[in-house]
């Protein structure tokens, strides 16, 4: 009796741990939520299209986690008419349906987009038969690039992990942290924390980080400061919290893994994740949706404002998914009101855009599945 109860205390502590990480997927707005009454327009800068060769040295790709193209007008209609986006010329649009299901979920969506497969809906860097396939991080580190992952969301989610990580479930938290450990990845700034320090196998696998040479901080003015060497930033237990909450940090946090990864004269990938665009999607929240846009939007500016000076690095923005089924039924460029309905509080199989800026950004035009967005980044920058 003792045996079972003490299973079903374990199991449940397992589901309590799922639940606490996807809460969000069942979160629900209010319906003050439902509209965004505008607030303060930030500059937008405009960027030249001149660049010193044809294929990149380096990668930037930014994935809006759940941004379809309702996302990013209200993002634009919310800025009074203008976005870091607008500087992109070459526009696509993406197929995100997964190998198992017409509705692709992160973990098959990332993979795609990482490895260049199509894998089940829960499956992270592994093919239908569950075979690791390698990623396009794991091949920058092995011909000597630098490379990094910034997300909003636990750095062990299912966009991030889909880089790194190798499991058969995009809820294997503490082994996707694990994977982080096999690898010589440069930068990783997210959330996750209790899953590299509270594990069942009693690893902490931030003193195994700071072992391998790794500066680890928390705090995000104090991961501003670092400008070179390996950086673990871990910037919550879970996940980091809404705008009000965490700030600046994804902006920042990009600006940092830019400076550091540029110290490598090969060139590096990076990959950034707004994730909570998506949250906003599942939540049916105006206001959310638009929060998170224009914070990714602005990551997108650093992004882009490195790209220009540098001359040799292609920016590529694009979704794994659209969530939420958003409809725009209202607004106003001048105040920067949005106002949107939700069919759905789940993912949906519509098209996403493509952006690209840089050399080679004329690949990224027309309609392509998800995998061939990482074809095309893997052939611009490493089958020089």
């Amino acid at each position: 009796m003792l045996q079972k109860l003490l299973l079903l205390i374990f199991f449940l502590g397992i589901g309590w741990n799922v639940f606490a990480q996807d809460a969000y997927m069942d979160a629900q707005a209010e319906d003050v939520e439902k509209t965004y009454v505008g607030g303060e327009k930030y500059d937008v800068k405009t960027y030249p299209h001149k660049f010193k060769a044809e294929k990149p040295k380096n990668v930037i790709f930014l994935i809006g986690d759940g941004m379809g193209v309702s996302q990013v007008f209200a993002g634009l209609t919310a800025n009074h008419g203008h976005l870091f986006l607008e500087n992109f010329k070459h526009i696509g649009f993406s197929e995100t349906q997964s190998a198992d299901d017409y509705i692709t979920d992160s973990a098959a969506g990332g993979t795609a987009l990482s490895a260049g497969v199509r894998t089940n809906n829960g499956v992270i860097g592994m093919d239908t038969a569950k075979k690791p396939v390698k990623t396009i991080l794991e091949k920058a580190e092995e011909k000597g690039l630098a490379t990094g992952l910034v997300s909003t969301s636990a750095i062990t989610h299912a966009t991030p992990a889909s880089f790194i990580a190798h499991q058969e479930s995009r809820n294997m938290y503490e082994e996707i942290a694990a994977d982080f450990l096999k690898t010589d990845i440069d930068v990783f700034i997210g959330g996750g924390l209790d899953h590299f320090t509270k594990r069942k196998d009693g690893r902490n696998l931030v003193n195994e980080l700071k072992e391998k040479g790794y500066t680890f901080e928390q705090e995000v003015d104090k991961i501003a400061q670092v400008k070179s060497g390996k950086l673990a930033a871990l910037t919550a237990e879970v996940h980091t919290g809404r705008m009000a909450e965490r700030g600046d940090m994804l902006p920042v946090s990009t600006q940092t893994a830019i400076n550091i990864l540029s110290n490598n004269k090969k060139g590096f990938f990076l990959m950034v994740e707004g994730s909570q665009i998506d949250w906003g999607g599942h939540a049916g929240s105006t206001i959310y949706i638009v929060e998170d846009m224009l914070d990714f939007d602005k990551t997108i500016g650093k992004a882009l404002e490195f790209a220009a000076k540098d001359g040799e690095t292609l920016v590529v923005v694009t979704a794994d998914h659209e969530t939420g089924g958003m409809a725009i039924t209202g607004g106003d460029m001048t105040t920067g009101m949005v106002k949107a309905g939700y069919p759905l509080g789940g993912h949906t199989a519509v098209m996403v855009p493509v952006f690209a800026y840089g050399p080679g950004a004329e690949e990224f035009t027309g309609i392509m599945k998800n995998t061939d967005v990482n074809k095309k980044m893997t052939e611009l920058l490493l089958n020089k």
